[in-house]
């Protein structure tokens, strides 16, 4: 074989190492994290509904593992999304409820002063896999404070459509969202979303990319296209636990969206390298579906405002239709997508998660044998100041306002309709002592007496 000339070598090493390059794909997988505002546990056809439509969700359930004890870290959403980006519990964090907050000044107790929004200085998800050379996107919702705070300050390369805001003021174009441009006039929100993490895909294929989008669907306004609520009211069944069309054709516009993405992926060769996990912020809100059998919904201390649905999809690794009874919660997913992506976190940050890969993997179980909840506030769903923590199968909420106790056996009691404190002293004294320890590893912040309590003047506003 000649020998290049001197001046040829570096050139000819360069284009083979371009050559490399593009013959062996990038190892570090993709990231899809979807998570959905509000929806409820059982909101799903893979998950129980025999009324909300959602073939695409149902399919990526087929081909990844379906968690049935999978749980949000608040009963509301700015928490719950705190605790996904950095791994911490909403306690240690002080970001305790939604982001401002529901205000009951003539309430038994005045909630902490508590933080409302998340700091940038905060080790993050995003941070960490942008520093590890990750194409990073925040698409939809956001609610994690000002704008000091929005996405493109906390790692994220991009941030479409992410503001203080809790709702949309309208999922129709013009959106009225400062971070997202309007498209056509009747442009449906969730289908626009899907668009730009589509568009996102496209633009990063030949990296490894990082997508965040939490939809702003199916969180208040009820709002869905007029066709596909008509095809609902058709199959409207009143008696039945789910029956709202409207927000039936709202949760089908996520599984739309889904359908998108897999598409997508496909299109780009990229489904094989692409893992996706798929939850919610929190249970689904009364009055709009049912969490039935679970206890109550959104804003609660129950079992409804807290256990949500969660799907992943990790190729070539979790078992097609897969099912994890596990309890696992909203803080594992900082330290099980950055172990998928193989980043440590920074040592000097404290992670209240676990990672999931054993249980993804079925070759192991987590460490812990507990996972616990801190809202120290009111919320009209329901919660007074409570704490929980769960063990196994058994599940303690204590209120703050009065100090009682409840134990429930989850295996023998889903819907939390027997309370065992009575009964099991000696378990429920255990935990309560559990929880109390926790408070105090994590810093909790309890609410205090209110001196300006007065039982009739406390009305519940700004339901959520």
């Amino acid at each position: 074989m000649p020998t290049l000339p001197a001046p040829l070598r570096p050139l000819a090493v360069a284009l083979l190492a371009t050559a490399l390059v593009r013959a062996n794909p990038v190892e570090k997988p993709n990231l899809l994290f979807v998570l959905v505002d509000d929806l409820g546990w059982t909101d799903l056809g893979c998950f129980g509904s025999a009324y909300y439509q959602t073939p695409n969700i149902d399919r990526l359930a087929s081909q990844g593992m379906r968690f049935t004890d999978a749980y949000s870290a608040c009963t509301v959403c700015s928490p719950t999304r705190a605790s996904i980006m950095t791994g911490q519990y909403p306690a240690r964090l002080r970001i305790t409820d939604w982001i401002e907050g529901h205000k009951r000044p003539f309430a038994k107790l005045s909630v902490p002063d508590w933080t409302m929004r998340l700091a940038p200085e905060i080790p993050n998800v995003a941070r960490a896999l942008k520093a590890a050379g990750y194409a990073t996107a925040s698409i939809g919702k956001w609610h994690l404070g000002d704008e000091s705070c929005y996405p493109d300050k906390q790692g994220f390369d991009v941030n479409i459509g992410g503001t203080h805001r809790g709702q949309p003021p309208s999922y129709t174009s013009p959106y009225k969202i400062p971070t997202l441009t309007d498209g056509p006039d009747g442009e449906f929100l969730t289908d626009r979303e899907a668009a730009e993490a589509a568009k996102f895909m496209r633009a990063n294929r030949d990296r490894p990319f990082f997508i965040y989008l939490p939809h702003y669907a199916v969180h208040t306004p009820i709002q869905a296209k007029q066709a596909v609520i008509n095809k609902y009211k058709a199959r409207q069944d009143k008696s039945a636990p789910h029956h709202n069309p409207a927000y039936a054709a709202l949760v089908e516009s996520v599984d739309d969206a889904m359908g998108v993405l897999l598409r997508t992926l496909d299109e780009l060769q990229l489904t094989e390298r692409t893992i996706i996990v798929f939850t919610s912020d929190n249970g689904g809100l009364l009055g709009c579906t049912s969490n039935v059998p679970l206890r109550a919904g959104k804003g609660s201390a129950y079992e409804g405002g807290v256990r949500v649905p969660l799907i992943v999809k990790w190729p070539g690794v979790t078992a097609p239709g897969s099912v994890c009874g596990t309890p696992v919660i909203s803080a594992d997913a900082y330290p099980t997508l950055l172990a998928l992506a193989g980043v440590p976190p920074p040592p000097s940050h404290t992670v209240d998660g676990e990672s999931l890969v054993p249980l993804l993997r079925q070759t192991g179980a987590l460490t812990r044998d507990a996972i616990f909840w801190h809202y120290p506030h009111y919320h009209p769903g329901g919660a007074t100041p409570y704490g929980a923590v769960r063990s196994g199968d058994f599940r303690l909420v204590e209120f703050f306002e009065d100090g009682r106790a409840e134990l429930y056996n989850l295996k023998d009691d889903i819907g939390e309709t027997r309370d065992l404190a009575a009964a099991l002293p000696e378990k429920t004294a255990a935990l309560r002592q559990r929880l109390a320890d926790w408070r105090t590893r994590v810093g909790a912040q309890m609410p205090t007496p209110n001196p300006a309590a007065d039982p009739a003047k406390d009305q519940p506003r700004n339901k959520r």
